[in-house]
């Protein structure tokens, strides 16, 4: 059995775990540069089957610009961008590096969301709306789950950093937002220059160790870089020691939900899969 295949089944079992949610709704992942360059990096690494089905649903749409969908429509009065997909953007675990069944709460949270988006789009009988809205919140949960903040621990009760606060060059922030948009936009590039430059250094080897569309990989991998970016002080001055530290691992990850976009894509898009 693939192994993917046996990890997402076990997903689908885990919709109905009891665990509490420690994140608030305002946790927005790599902000909407971050994600766009996941999903501008994600289109070189395609197959031909995933890419001619991601046409036959969004058209001219590419993958940057759905990628930030499920965060622009936070403000949609609707009860399901209200309450239903407000967990859907990440993960808190238990235990220090593994998600298990216990850590999805009742509401659901990004694993299994990312789990019922993929059955929609592997269900011939979902609407082409229906399959819409699942890729275009598969491609964004994907990216959240390279941001090491989204994937929070219930021990520190901090909400993904949320409840951190920092100064970030010399603005009041707190260290989940320094992770979501601080990192990038310090960098004063496009999305379409930041990802163009990171792409270009994706060796061929790189990509071929990245390429797992197993999130459990990518939940383990945050999870652990998670406990290594939390300031070593209360309150304190982030400024550019901390960028010269952190920016290397933010590029890294990146890079990795680029290429694991596409490698789930490809998964979900094959013959026979869908």
């Amino acid at each position: 059995m693939n192994p993917f295949s046996s990890s997402l089944a076990t997903v689908t079992a885990l919709t109905l775990a009891c665990a509490s949610s420690l994140y608030a709704t305002d946790a927005q992942a790599w902000g909407k540069t971050g994600h766009r360059i996941t999903g501008k990096i994600a289109e070189s690494y395609l197959s031909e089957d995933a890419r001619a089905a991601i046409t036959a649903l969004l058209g001219p749409e590419s993958l940057a610009e759905a990628s930030t969908y499920a965060d622009e429509m936070r403000s949609n009065p609707s009860e399901f961008w209200q309450e239903t997909a407000n967990p859907f953007h990440y993960v808190t675990l238990n235990e220090p590096h593994n998600y298990h069944a216990e850590d999805c709460p009742p509401q659901g949270d990004a694993m299994s969301a990312l789990t019922e988006f993929t059955a929609t789009l592997q269900d011939p009988q979902a609407s082409r709306d229906e399959k819409q809205l699942a890729l275009r919140f598969i491609v964004h949960i994907i990216g959240d789950l390279h941001q090491p903040l989204h994937v929070g621990s219930a021990a520190l009760a901090d909400r993904g950093g949320n409840d951190v606060k920092v100064v970030f060059f010399g603005e009041q922030s707190n260290l989940h937002r320094v992770w979501d948009s601080g990192l990038v936009d310090h960098q004063q590039l496009s999305y379409s220059e930041f990802s163009h430059w990171l792409q270009r250094k994706i060796s061929v080897q790189q990509a071929a160790s990245w390429v797992t569309p197993d999130p459990y990989t990518w939940i383990s991998e945050s999870s652990k870089l998670r406990d290594e970016v939390y300031p070593e002080t209360d309150e304190p001055y982030l400024g550019w020691d901390y960028v010269y530290n952190y920016t290397p691992v933010m590029k890294t990850r990146l890079q990795q939900g680029g290429v694991r976009i596409a490698a789930y894509l490809n998964h979900v898009f094959a013959k026979g899969q869908s």
